[in-house]
């Protein structure tokens, strides 16, 4: 083995196990296998990157973004899949993207709003999740209307309803789905931003050799079409796949 592998691996799977987060609040990223092990791009990549190293690979689920950012300081994992965001960046060296997604609203069916920019307004509430990267972005874009967090991207839909709040953030597809089967509302088509998905390694293990090792990784499943294909399998939008 050379030395610059070893270096990555003493970096990335120290004691022979990379240790990956799976944040299963995106939908479109993540899902729970039949075998109850993740699966989805972000399990596919991670599968990948282990077998590339020639490691075994070990999974941290966690439920929301939020918490997945959280778990840097328990030192929970050494490889990631979050949406790029200035304030997690302080922590996480992220890669290009591998996925770009639509952060939209969802909101009553007889709601009177055409277009996401018509929401910030001072005497409206918007439910969201708490840390996930719409949560960040609209806490710095918002200069009017209230964010309402909820624990979860999916908790945040139940708390819009319960509460009778103006609108639900979120990727757009989820939201989507629950419009979907909830005939009482709607999507807007428009978005308030383009989330970009990118792997992710914590600061303190992104060396240069690291950076550039997990960069070239993602290049080559880009244009391998591991990306597209995995987002198919698992019943997503393959256009969403980043070039």
């Amino acid at each position: 083995m050379s030395d610059e592998k070893s270096a990555l691996i003493e970096a990335l799977a120290p004691d022979g196990q990379l240790r990956v987060a799976i944040n299963y609040g995106n939908t479109v990223l993540a899902q729970r296998g039949e075998n109850g092990e993740p699966a989805g791009v972000s399990a596919v990549l991670a599968r990948a990157l282990a077998a590339e190293l020639g490691v075994g690979v070990e999974f941290a689920t966690f439920d929301g973004a939020g918490d997945v950012f959280a778990a840097i300081d328990d030192d929970a994992w050494r490889i990631g899949f979050l949406a790029r965001d200035p304030v997690r960046a302080e922590k996480i060296h992220f890669t290009d993207p591998y996925v770009v997604i639509e952060g939209t609203y969802l909101v009553p069916k007889a709601a009177p709003f055409e277009a996401v920019d018509e929401l910030d307004r001072g005497d409206i509430r918007i439910a969201v999740g708490k840390g996930a990267a719409y949560d960040l972005y609209l806490t710095r874009a918002l200069k009017h209307a209230s964010l309402v967090r909820a624990a979860t991207s999916a908790a945040a839909i139940e708390l819009f309803v319960e509460r009778q709040l103006d609108a639900a953030a979120g990727v757009r597809q989820p939201l989507t789905s629950y419009a979907a089967e909830h005939p009482g509302y709607r999507v807007l088509s428009g978005r308030f931003t383009a989330i970009e998905q990118c792997m992710a390694v914590p600061v303190a293990q992104a060396s240069e050799a690291v950076k550039r090792y997990i960069e070239n990784f993602l290049t080559r499943m880009k244009q391998q079409g591991v990306v597209k294909h995995a987002l198919a399998e698992s019943g997503q939008d393959e256009t969403q796949a980043a070039d």
